[in-house]
């Protein structure tokens, strides 16, 4: 495959092709409404919501219904909303800027985003325009408080197992619902609440639910591990009797909804947690400042600032992640005509194409603050472990992540099965593995380059990850075809292979285009933390390769070896670098680009 020359961005081809990093978008493109609408959210948490974190913790849901309506007035609420039905249709880039700065306080922003996201996202794009106009404006203001129902007791990663059962009444106008749904976010105050249910017990629909319907009962608060400010209890449904009308999309089609909202419940979670990364490296640098042992400061030891490093190394691939993802998915939806009937429909289509990547952002994002908020725990030592400490409750807070909108490991299963169906078919993988084994056994191997720029070695590591990849993928294809499913060992192996493989491209690109713009010098740390993070991740590719390899195939393992990244990583010493990042970060007492 040609390195020099760039093709169009669609789904998944980070995996096979190179990336013009002209064509991804980056935080440092952010306009100044852009700019407008972080200020503007921050300035809502710092003054509002985070001087209130006890109450909300003690679950004062009157005053989170509160904050709720204050952010529906400064227009937090609908900026996936079209401007028809009251909202501010701005573009997703400006819908995760709004995750990311509300996610100071976890069990606001997890409410806010359970409300303004899945909760009213099926209406958005699967409501007819009588939905539409009687729920949004509503919505956006705050004054209707919605509910996401899908989980039930016995149904939770295999949504399409559920057994609340909708059939029509005699009266033809109403359909009966009856069934229970589990950990229900904002159930304790919702008024809308999107039901999933079978009709005649087949047919996955979705209904939209009132909370003054006769027949739908709440459970009690759940005594929960973290996030104990949000409102989540049980819904039972008991002979409800909602109107046809409420029908939201087509009979038998809810499956549709339910997974294309899952898709942007992911982007979005990685949103939220890339503020709450930002938030918890601010307060562990504070504190390893301050913090003494023997007579010096933790941010001083170099275990602590490799710790440090790491944090901000793994926020700064998220926060490049993030933003490139949201700002594919803009581009796709600037191509369509906004006037047309059919626009909602086709701006859905446009943005559930990049289903594979929210799956790689919402995997890596939850498993990122779960990590960062871990090795805060550790620098604050017995301290982290009270309550005197708000990590302490971050910590228990964001152990949900991995397991919200969807699993990790249904993630996991899920990114080879869109690669599969939308990216390489197994033909072409297995094409793809015929000449790299004809690489194998001609010897032509890629060395190393003996480029100028400070990246060119990052852009080899690239290069190599996607070969260590399609090695990995054909052989797996070649020796499983269609039994692949149930080695998940393998799939799982591939995802994480993937995953890595777009953090180390985004952060590449990004740094490759700050360097552009401010010159070496001064966008060190961003190519500081650019070479850590593609050697270590160059590192565990080479691993998890040979992992799904097993020594069955001799001439691979030849190949393997040629591509040995240590023979690409000369002059680099991630101690020395970490170190140089955390001085950096101790500096400025906050993330750090």
């Amino acid at each position: 495959m040609n390195e020099s020359n760039p093709t169009p961005f669609s789904t998944g081809k980070f995996l096979f092709e190179y990336t013009n990093p002209e064509a991804v978008f980056i935080p440092e493109d952010f306009t100044d409404e852009h700019r407008m609408i972080m200020e503007s959210a921050a300035e809502f948490m710092e003054q509002e919501v985070v001087p209130a974190e006890a109450r909300i913790e003690n679950h004062d849901y009157g005053l989170l219904v509160e904050f709720i309506r204050q952010a529906g007035e400064l227009g937090l609420l609908g900026a996936d909303i079209p401007e028809a039905y009251g909202g501010l249709e701005l573009d997703k880039v400006s819908s995760m800027i709004i995750g990311e700065a509300v996610a100071k306080q976890p069990s606001f922003s997890i409410t806010m985003s359970g409300h303004a996201g899945i909760g009213s996202l099926p209406i958005v794009f699967f409501g007819n325009d009588k939905q539409k106009r009687k729920y949004l404006p509503g919505i956006a203001a705050g004054t209707q408080i919605t509910a996401y129902c899908l989980t039930e007791p016995s149904s939770g990663t295999d949504a399409l197992s559920i057994g609340t059962t909708a059939k029509l009444a005699e009266d033809g106008q109403h359909y009966v619902l009856n069934g229970q749904k589990q950990f229900i976010t904002n159930a304790g105050f919702a008024d809308i609440f999107i039901v999933y249910a079978k009709i005649d017990g087949k047919h996955f629909s979705a209904f939209i639910v009132e909370r003054d319907t006769e027949g739908l009962l709440l459970g009690t608060e759940e005594n929960k591990m973290g996030l104990r400010g949000t409102s989540t209890r049980s819904i039972i449904l008991e002979d409800c009797r909602i109107p046809t009308e409420n029908l939201l999309g087509e009979a038998g089609k809810g499956h549709l909804i339910a997974f294309n909202i899952l898709n942007f419940g992911r982007l979005k979670l990685a949103a939220g947690s890339l503020g709450l990364s930002k938030e918890v490296i601010s307060i562990s640098v504070k504190y390893a400042k301050e913090r003494k042992q023997f007579n010096q400061p933790l941010s001083s030891f170099p275990l602590i600032k490799n710790k440090l490093a790491d944090m901000n190394i793994l926020t700064y691939a998220l926060e490049s992640m993030v933003y490139r993802t949201a700002g594919l998915i803009d581009q796709q939806l600037q191509a369509l005509d906004p006037h047309p009937q059919t626009y909602v429909s086709e701006m859905m289509k446009a943005a559930s194409e990049y289903a594979l990547e929210a799956s790689v952002n919402k995997v890596f994002a939850s498993e990122t603050i779960q990590h960062i908020a871990d090795e805060a725990v550790q620098i604050h030592g017995g301290y982290g472990y009270t309550k005197e400490y708000r990590i302490e409750q971050i910590y228990r807070d964001v152990r949900i992540f991995r397991i919200f909108e969807g699993t990790n490991e249904i993630n996991r299963l899920l990114i080879p099965k869109q690669i599969i169906k939308k990216v390489r078919t197994p033909l072409q993988i297995a094409d793809d593995f015929a000449k790299l084994m004809k690489e194998a056994a001609a010897l032509k191997h890629p060395e190393a380059p003996a480029g100028t720029s400070a990246l060119d070695r990052e852009k080899h590591f690239i290069m190599l990850a996607r070969k260590h990849f399609q090695l990995a993928i054909g052989h797996a294809i070649t020796k499983y075809a269609e039994e692949i499913d149930s080695q998940q060992e393998i799939a799982a192996a591939l995802s994480e292979m993937a995953i890595l493989i777009y953090a180390m491209e985004s952060i590449w690109l990004r740094t490759n285009r700050r360097v552009d713009r401010l010159g070496e010098e001064k966008a060190v740390h961003s190519v500081q933390m650019t070479q850590v993070f593609c050697y270590e991740s160059m590192i565990k590719i080479r691993d998890l390769t040979e992992n799904v390899i097993m020594n069955e195939v001799p001439e691979l393992y030849t190949m393997l070896s040629a591509m040995n990244p240590i023979r690409s990583a000369a002059g680099i010493n991630t101690f020395l670098l970490k170190r140089s990042i955390a001085d950096r970060l101790a500096e400025k007492e906050k993330y750090i680009v």
